[in-house]
């Protein structure tokens, strides 16, 4: 366009033709910055919309119930050696320095509530001899919905745990790709599963204080380095 305005002007006095190269330079300049203007604001407003599941599913550390319900069946009386298994399992983790107060549930009007009665007690002998304080077990009822169903015995108490948001947010069609970014779901059972792996949730805030040296082995670990060893050399290495 340049080259045809100058053929155009060619024949227009000197003067012209430097007012119209310096007005040409101008329009140009100006042409530029407007473009860099809206490069800058197109890598602002994609920047600014989260593509990283870390961010999208965050783990955070909050109170949260654990639960677990007991199977019990009608015939039964006290605790089975594999009620017993998974109780011990489930208290494993009670911090009996907080000592959360535990939840013994246990239903009325099913057809075992005889049996989860006592089952219930025998559940609150085991989690004394598994650390939780006396005076910290609750025993209450809840009504069972029917009266032909064997309802199982919660247990219930309160800990501080690493977790994240619920899954299974689809808010768009997963072919909707116009955007090239990652779908809402996306990461969070594998950040949930990690989550559940933390055992200290505190991990996740800072560093805990170094353990003692061991003095002991720390010096044979240096004998060893000074000791020259005979077992490996660049010749026998092949």
């Amino acid at each position: 366009m340049i080259s045809l305005m100058r053929n155009d002007f060619s024949g227009a006095p000197a003067s012209a033709r430097g007012r119209l190269a310096q007005a040409l330079t101008i329009s140009v300049i100006v042409a530029a910055a407007l473009a860099s203007g809206c490069a800058k604001r197109h890598s602002i407003a994609v920047g600014s919309i989260p593509d990283d599941y870390r961010t999208n599913h965050p783990i955070m550390i909050a109170e949260k119930e654990r639960v677990l319900d007991v199977a019990v069946g009608a015939s039964e009386r006290g605790a089975t050696k594999m009620q017993r298994d998974a109780i011990e399992g489930f208290l494993a983790r009670y911090d009996s320095q907080a000592a959360p107060v535990l939840n013994i549930m246990t239903p009325v009007g099913s057809s075992n509530a005889v049996a989860a009665g006592e089952a219930a007690s025998a559940f609150a002998q085991l989690a004394y001899k598994n650390g939780v304080p006396q005076g910290r077990v609750v025993m209450t009822s809840y009504q069972a919905g029917s009266a032909e169903v064997a309802a199982p015995v919660r247990l219930s108490y309160s800990s501080i745990q690493a977790q994240t948001e619920k899954c299974g947010r689809w808010p768009k069609d997963l072919a909707d790709t116009s955007d090239n970014k990652h779908y809402a779901n996306f990461g969070c059972a594998n950040q949930n599963n990690l989550a559940a792996q933390i055992a200290n949730p505190n991990d996740l805030l800072g560093p805990r204080k170094p353990a003692p040296i061991d003095a002991e082995n720390r010096s044979a670990v240096i004998d060893d380095y000074r000791t020259p060893s005979t077992r490996w050399s660049p010749e026998t290495s092949y």
